[in-house]
């Protein structure tokens, strides 16, 4: 950039600087749309909606461990996240989703058995109450089906004492492209995928029910990796449109699969 500074001439150096200052603009925006907004003990806009009979996406509210900085871990992406993701699933299903967003429950709010899909964001952070182990093993065990999303790293040794509690005997197995799952809507071809931010290659792994990879799975899990982000930011241009496509495809292929199984 100096080197071009120098060549240029004073109107080029106004059209150069007129672009970096729109640029930082944007990265600037983007900043403050990424780690601003969640600042503070709870989103203004986190809801409740009523049960209508349609399918709504349910994220999971939690306590947070002591270390959890800056902003609500469990709100990461809300609502955008979710808005988009609807509109893709009516466009692309026959199901009539709640548009607009999803609900926000607790895990010991007896309304969560009326959902048959929850998403968990940054379970790194996850610090549930014995009410919440025991609600969300109940919410397995019957038929619920969990997303767990948004972590990296040493985030997952929290995420897998939460999951110890809640499962005491379950196996966190890895999964491949041959698990039904990856072909309930789309063709899943690749899981060569990679976390937004820290680049680092995801893993998809999963929990059966009693234990038994023959049997339906009960919670699918993203490490390394966030579609709530590719998800949530589709629509700016931060993340190249496959990756946001790929997303969307698991996150749809999510759906049909808990709903059919």
């Amino acid at each position: 950039i100096a080197s071009l500074w120098r060549r240029a001439s004073r109107p080029a150096r106004t059209a150069l600087l007129a672009t970096l200052l729109l640029a930082g603009t944007g990265v600037l925006t983007l900043s403050a749309q990424r780690f601003g907004r969640r600042r503070g003990q709870e989103p203004v806009d986190a809801t409740k909606l009523p049960y209508d009979g349609r399918f709504t996406f349910a994220r999971i509210r939690f306590p947070l461990t002591s270390d959890a900085r800056w902003d609500v871990k469990w709100a990461h992406d809300y609502p955008r996240a979710e808005r988009h993701f609807m509109e893709i699933l009516r466009a692309m299903t026959s199901m009539r989703p709640t548009m607009g967003g999803g609900t926000v429950l607790d895990l010991d709010d007896p309304d969560l058995f009326k959902f048959p899909v929850a998403y968990v964001s940054e379970p790194g952070f996850w610090a549930p109450s014995e009410a919440d182990v025991t609600a969300l093993r109940a919410y397995l065990q019957k038929g619920g089906f969990l997303i767990i999303d948004d972590f990296e790293g040493p985030h997952w040794y929290n995420f897998a004492a939460v999951m110890q509690r809640v499962l005491p005997n379950a196996r966190i197995l890895p999964l491949d492209v041959s698990d039904p799952i990856f072909d309930s809507f789309f063709r899943i071809e690749s899981l060569e995928y990679y976390h937004p931010y820290s680049r680092m290659p995801s893993q998809f792994l999963g929990i059966y029910e009693d234990d038994d990879p023959s049997k339906r799975l009960m919670v699918i899990i993203n490490y390394n990796n966030d579609i709530g982000d590719y998800m949530e930011f589709s629509d700016e241009g931060f993340f190249p449109v496959d990756m946001s496509n790929t997303a969307y495809k698991l996150a749809v292929n999510y759906v049909v699969y808990a709903m059919t199984h």
